[in-house]
């Protein structure tokens, strides 16, 4: 009858809710799934990054004239002092792991001080970026030689005391000891690791301090095994504060990077691309006249000639200032993507005497809420206006959250987008919409909420965009990228970098295929 028909009806349409609803979850659960691995492949790439690069730091901070000439002195020390060579082997292992300890505490307090969820805002933050600024520009000139970064004579006296005592406490006094004394050359190496890693978030600033104190504390331990290699060593001498004053070159090109975060966070226009070049083509210029022997800095020795390793490091340098120079002219400059602004970010985006307008000076109508991005692609900076031109012409949607500061965006754009193949894709078969989850303007009164994801109200359009990220995607991280339909459904798996330009394509393709 009517009455047993209705019932079966709404029993169908419940189980279909069921089903869809269902269907939905496990759609989430698996683009959750998906987005998590994502997350975790690139934060293990990034903590690989940190500790080889502070691996190599480590070891840039053992040629310096405050650690190099106590290698030999703590290696006789602990020859003289064990009477067997196991003990001593034993001694030196023990010295070697009490030097990690140190550094890696030193790490910890950082993580713990700041909080390890929280770092990873620094490297977005204005006020964190000018003063990680300003402390690298102080390391610098101390390294070029104005003044030395000590730390209280009677910490030194009160640790070296101690030293006295014998057994594995007095080995971890030595270790302090080594630590305090050298610390007007590797307190700068390690403020600048424990900035970098800071602005990575979470345990990078452990990771950083494991690989600088493992470099630092392997020639020490391998020395005191095999004390026959101190005969091998090359002399103390000037060469030493040569290594120390190409820190400080380093150091001072590193801050302008931070400098111009700062700037392009807050789309002050002040340090464009022009201007970033110029500065580095000035500091590695004169570090170039410096290794030439041309410039003499207050605690160089007096010499009339120079090492042909120095030489050889003087070209190498050279090389790389003149590679710089055609970037004041609308060069690419590849090798160093990511630490200038982009191209879009400059007094001239198409280089001196270029064209825009989206590709050979043809003026191409920009619709509302988008602008021009990289390579002249038609970027919408707003996902509401970019899904509805979408549908207007019937294209499917990379959505791409990335942000001002984001170096590996910019390495995407500049390596990847700008390959033809792909940049005709992102031109003609795919709508692009760009949100900038660094962007500082503030949202309009009425459009701040309190998010339900953080609790916390989301004031500007980075936050919003950031916000939308995690709610609806379940991640934050940059770039970040995935292919919709016109209606906002995923189309495949979201990425984050890859920086192989035909898997990217393929990725791409992937996507677009369905809808076709």
């Amino acid at each position: 009858d009517l009455k047993t028909l209705e019932t079966k009806e709404v029993k169908n349409f419940e189980d279909l809710a069921t089903t869809a609803v269902d269907t939905k979850k496990d759609s989430d659960t698996t683009d959750t799934t998906v987005a998590t691995t994502g997350n975790t492949k690139e934060e293990k790439k990034g903590l690989f990054t940190i500790f080889f690069l502070a691996f190599l730091s480590g070891f840039a901070a053992l040629l310096t004239p405050c650690v190099f000439p106590m290698i030999p002195m703590t290696v006789s020390f602990f020859t003289k002092q064990s009477k067997t060579r196991a003990k001593g082997i034993k001694n030196a292992i023990i010295y070697g792991l009490s030097i990690i300890l140190i550094y890696v505490v030193l790490g910890t307090i950082v993580t713990a001080i700041f909080g390890a969820d929280s770092l990873n805002a620094l490297s977005t933050n204005v006020y964190f970026n000018i003063i990680f600024f300003l402390l690298l520009v102080i390391f610098a000139t101390s390294f070029l030689g104005a003044f030395e970064i000590m730390l209280p004579n009677s910490w030194a006296n009160k640790v070296d005391s101690q030293a006295d005592r014998g057994g594995i406490i007095g080995i971890l006094f030595m270790a302090l000891a080594l630590a305090i004394v050298s610390f007007s050359c590797t307190g700068p190496i390690v403020g600048t690791l424990l900035v970098e890693a800071a602005s990575k978030g979470g345990i990078a600033p452990i990771v950083g301090m494991l690989g600088f104190s493992l470099a630092l504390a392997l020639p020490f331990m391998l020395f005191a095994m095999f004390p026959g290699w101190l005969n091998s060593m090359p002399r103390s001498g000037g060469w030493l504060n040569t290594v120390k004053v190409s820190l400080g070159f380093l150091e001072l090109a590193l801050a302008f990077k931070f400098l111009s975060n700062a700037d392009l966070v807050l789309q002050a226009h002040w340090l464009e691309r022009e201007v970033f070049l110029a500065i580095w083509i000035a500091i590695f210029g004169a570090w170039a006249l410096y290794l030439l022997g041309k410039i003499r800095l207050p605690h160089d020795s007096p010499t009339d000639s120079i090492s042909v390793g120095r030489l050889f490091m003087a070209l190498l340098v050279s090389v790389f200032t003149i590679y710089m120079i055609p970037g004041l002219w609308g060069a690419p400059l590849k090798i160093i993507s990511g630490f200038p602004p982009p191209m879009t970010y400059s007094e001239s985006p198409y280089g001196i005497g270029g064209k825009g307008g989206n590709g050979g000076g043809v003026a191409t109508a920009i619709p509302d809420g988008a602008k021009l991005g990289a390579h002249d692609i038609i970027a919408f900076t707003d996902y509401e206006k970019g899904m509805a031109y979408a549908k207007s012409v019937n294209k499917p949607v990379l959505l791409d959250f990335t942000g001002f500061a984001c170096v590996n965006c910019r390495k995407m754009e500049d390596y990847v987008w700008s390959e033809a193949e792909v940049l005709s894709i992102l031109k003609n078969e795919v709508v692009l919409i760009s949100l900038y989850v660094d962007d500082k303007k503030e949202l309009p009164e009425n459009e701040q909420y309190v998010s339900e994801t953080t609790g916390k109200k989301i004031k500007t359009i980075g936050n919003k965009w950031s916000d939308f990220q995690m709610k609806h995607y379940q991640a934050n991280a940059q770039p970040y990228y995935i292919v919709l339909d016109k209606e906002g459904n995923r189309l495949n798996e979201a990425v984050g970098y890859m920086p192989d330009a035909p898997e990217y394509k393929a990725w791409l393709e992937s996507g677009i295929n369905k809808v076709k």
